[in-house]
């Protein structure tokens, strides 16, 4: 009985790290999210040693896509400022009423 359960937790600790690689090669936020809101318990120390090498790299990944969602925010903000100025100034030639 035991030994069933352990081989158990030692499964469920396998897959959240391959769930967790997965998570990082295709950039999933909302599985990475779910991942690290349940961190399991990891006895093995390979284990415990992908799992911190892997949460670094998720680390790095986060940090990234942040990076990125801020230069296109500015990008965003430049391109709207843009846009507002040349409307504002401009008039319809064919506007008689001034």
């Amino acid at each position: 009985m035991y030994l069933k359960h352990f081989w158990k937790h030692g499964e469920n600790q396998r897959m959240w790290l391959n769930k967790l690689k997965v998570a990082i090669v295709q950039k999933d936020m909302q599985l990475l999210e779910s991942l690290l809101s349940d961190i399991p318990e990891l006895d093995d120390m390979v284990e415990i040693e992908n799992a911190i090498y892997l949460l670094k790299k998720a680390t790095v990944l986060v940090e990234s896509l942040k990076d990125e969602a801020a230069v296109s925010m500015q990008q965003l903000k430049k391109n709207i400022d843009f846009l507002n100025s040349t409307r504002a100034g401009s008039k319809n030639i064919l506007d008689i009423s001034s």
